[in-house]
C-alpha cells in the first residue's frame, strides 16, 4: 500500500448556530491519502482494498480516539475516489473489513458505521455522517462532519476518512425513534 500522506483534523464545538453554549463536543477525523492500485481499469476483484482498509484502520484509529477528551461515542467513515477509479473502489475501502479496527478503538460498535462514497476531483469536500456507536436509533447523534483533504484525492488516488466524536449534536432535542408496528 503507498500512503502519500495522512491529515488528521480535530475540532471542538462549543455553542449553537445561535450562540447557545453546550458542553463541548469534540470531533476528530483522520484522512489517509494511497494510491489507487485499480485506477483507470476495471477489476472484478477489489479484496486488496479490503486489505488496505483494515491496515488503514489499525493504523490510525488508535490516535484518532486518544485526541478525545472524553469517550468515544460517535463514529463514522467516507471515501472519495480520484476521477480516475471507480466508486465501488471507495466502497471496497470501508467495507467490509474497515469496520473492525474502528470498532476495537472505540471498545464497542454494536451499530452499523454511517459511511458515504463518492468519486470526486482534488478538493473535493464530502460530508462524513456520524451516529451513535452502540444505539442505531439515537437520533441526537445523527450529524456529519464535513471534510476534504486540499490536494487529494488526485486521479490515480483514494482518500479514506474515519472519525469519531465524543457527543452528538449541541443541544439535542430530538431523541430516539418511538418503537411503532
Amino acid at each position: 500500500m503507498n500512503v502519500r500522506k495522512t491529515v488528521i483534523t480535530k475540532e471542538t464545538i462549543e455553542a449553537d448556530a445561535v450562540w447557545e453554549a453546550c458542553r463541548p463536543i469534540t470531533r476528530v477525523v483522520a484522512a489517509a491519502v494511497i494510491r489507487n492500485p485499480f485506477a483507470g481499469r476495471f477489476v472484478e476483484d477489489l479484496s486488496p482494498l479490503f486489505d488496505m482498509g483494515e491496515q488503514l484502520g489499525e493504523r490510525l484509529m488508535d490516535a484518532v480516539v486518544a485526541m478525545l477528551p472524553g469517550p468515544a461515542v460517535s463514529y463514522g467513515k467516507a471515501a472519495i475516489v480520484g476521477v480516475a477509479g471507480d466508486q465501488e473502489h471507495g466502497g471496497a475501502m470501508t467495507h467490509p473489513k474497515l469496520g473492525k479496527p474502528m470498532r476495537a478503538a472505540v471498545g464497542g460498535g454494536k451499530a452499523l458505521i454511517p459511511s458515504n462514497v463518492k468519486v470526486a476531483a482534488a478538493g473535493a469536500l464530502i460530508d462524513l455522517p456520524l451516529g451513535h456507536k452502540d444505539e442505531v436509533w439515537s437520533f441526537d447523534h445523527f450529524d456529519t462532519i464535513t471534510v476534504m483533504v486540499a490536494d487529494a484525492p488526485r486521479p490515480d488516488e483514494i482518500v479514506l476518512f474515519m472519525a469519531v466524536a465524543d457527543g452528538g449534536r449541541p443541544h439535542p432535542r430530538v431523541g430516539s425513534a418511538p418503537i411503532t408496528d
